[in-house]
């Protein structure tokens, strides 16, 4: 007579091809079954830890099994009682290995990650050149090899009804803030969906995806970036089956200067992350500036630099608001297409299908050479922010000011900044200011992103981000 377990576990599984199960007997009255998905599970590792043993035992003169776990030699036995849990662990990569009624399942999963790739959407000259995979296992080991101590804690949670996706809660206990902890827990738990596949999405869900345009969280695929946060206070989200850690909480300033600055000397990096704020505010407003002067404000202009703008706007058969919004229009179609290609060839046909179109457009008078110079400007500035939600505000921002600019010229570029002010300090990330350390001032974190003290001056971590640490180990020199 077959199995209650087996029986049930063919039920659940029917249709489904690559479930083995092998029936072993060992001697006239005891019969042990063995369950596994081949995709998923390595059949060597079947074949090493299970089977051999058990075929040793069938052939033995006195087979007698006490426990099931005292014969299987896995690294990772687990004996389930619910058989609820069975479509989890089967599904797994575990093998089920089952006698009467009772049930364990031994880890067999199959090798069936990448290695360890190099950053590629954070390169960096300087640094580690490790980066996260798909692993959760890898990843938590890329993390835990860089912070080697037992407050480092970790709180699991299984997300998904249907991908039953293992998510990894990362904070330093003697850092972290415990009211922060326990806020991110309770969103991950109350969390109820079909799947979740990739961090992103779990990202969205556990901040609720306001109405801001800006991202109040960070994804990296950089471990040392992780290590960094972690040390400060933030908290870490690892999601198995994806290559990036979410962040938490975030702010303004993490997303303009990354955190490979740290790898650099505070007296030459500080001028780039000058650089990168300027270049954050001149890829938002250098259009809406260019049409405020040039429709609105041309007391301003210099009568010689004003005359050469009339000179090659002449015959140009659109206002000069139309013609950046064409353009504005025509250069996120490249860009878009640019990063659908594939790379070995992408940027090529970006770059001449910019320069035949900039250049044939210039040549049948449908745009100033002023404005492509102008667009360029705008797209090169905003092209230091490899952030894709970054760049997607700063998309929405431009467009904004180009409007505000249409309509009151260089007025309403100052009332549309000061609307951007305001909204941007109403963000909150779990009830974070997201526009820290600039609203509220705080020294401490300005010099840890907007600007870059030395390192052995950096001994003391921020008040937002804990409330019982706040001085990193080590005297300053």
């Amino acid at each position: 007579m077959e199995n209650k377990i087996i029986k049930r576990l063919k039920k659940e599984f029917t249709s489904v091809p690559d479930l083995t199960i092998k029936k072993i007997k060992i001697s006239l009255f005891t019969t042990v079954y063995v369950a596994y998905i081949e995709t998923v599970s390595s059949s060597d590792k079947v074949n090493d830890y299970i089977l051999k043993n058990l075929s040793h035992l069938s052939i033995s003169k006195n087979p007698k099994i006490y426990n099931l776990d005292s014969i299987i030699p896995g690294p990772n036995s687990i004996t389930i009682k619910n058989l609820d849990e069975m479509e989890y662990y089967i599904t797994n990569g575990f093998t089920l290995v089952i006698l009467n009624d009772s049930l364990i399942a031994v880890e067999t999963k199959a090798d069936i990650n990448r290695g360890i790739p190099t950053p590629d959407t954070e390169p960096a000259t300087n640094g580690p050149k490790d980066a996260f995979t798909e692993n959760y296992q890898i990843n938590m080991g890329l993390i835990k090899r860089r912070l080697k101590s037992s407050t480092l804690k970790t709180t699991e949670f299984t997300v998904g009804r249907i991908t039953k996706t293992k998510v990894g809660l990362l904070y330093l206990s003697d850092i972290a803030d415990e009211t922060l902890i326990n806020d991110i827990s309770n969103r991950i738990s109350k969390i109820d969906i079909d799947g979740i596949i990739d961090s992103s999405t779990l990202g969205q869900l556990i901040c609720a995806e306001n109405k801001a345009h800006f991202p109040i969280y960070v994804i990296t695929e950089r471990p040392d970036n992780v290590s960094k946060a972690l040390l400060e206070g933030k908290i870490a989200i690892v999601v198995d089956t994806s290559p990036f850690v979410i962040l938490l909480p975030a702010f303004f300033a993490d997303f303009i200067n990354p955190g490979v600055d740290s790898y650099h000397k505070s007296t030459n990096i500080n001028f780039l992350k000058i650089l990168r704020l300027a270049c954050f505010f001149l890829s938002m407003t250098i259009p809406a500036i260019y049409i405020a002067l040039v429709n609105y404000n041309q007391e301003t202009i210099p009568t010689p630099l004003l005359v050469s703008f009339s000179i090659q706007r002449d015959g140009v058969p659109f206002p000069a608001i139309i013609e950046a919004f064409i353009m504005l229009f025509i250069c996120e179609m490249m860009r878009e297409s640019d990063l659908r290609f594939p790379n070995s060839y992408g940027s090529a046909i970006s770059i001449l299908g910019a320069l035949v179109l900039g250049d044939a457009a210039v040549t049948a008078g449908i745009v100033s050479p002023i404005m492509i110079i102008i667009i360029a400007l705008t797209f090169i500035a905003s092209l230091i922010f490899t952030e894709i939600e970054v760049y997607n505000a700063l998309r929405f921002s431009r467009f904004a000011f180009l409007l505000f600019a249409s309509f009151y010229g260089i007025l309403g570029i100052v009332f549309g900044m000061f609307y951007f002010l305001i909204k941007i300090c109403d963000i909150k990330s779990f009830n974070k200011p997201y526009f820290y350390p600039i609203s509220p001032y705080d020294k401490t974190y300005f010099f840890k992103t907007i600007l870059k003290k030395p390192t052995a001056k950096d001994t003391k971590r921020s008040s937002m981000l804990t409330h019982k640490n706040f001085t990193k180990k080590g005297e300053s020199l």
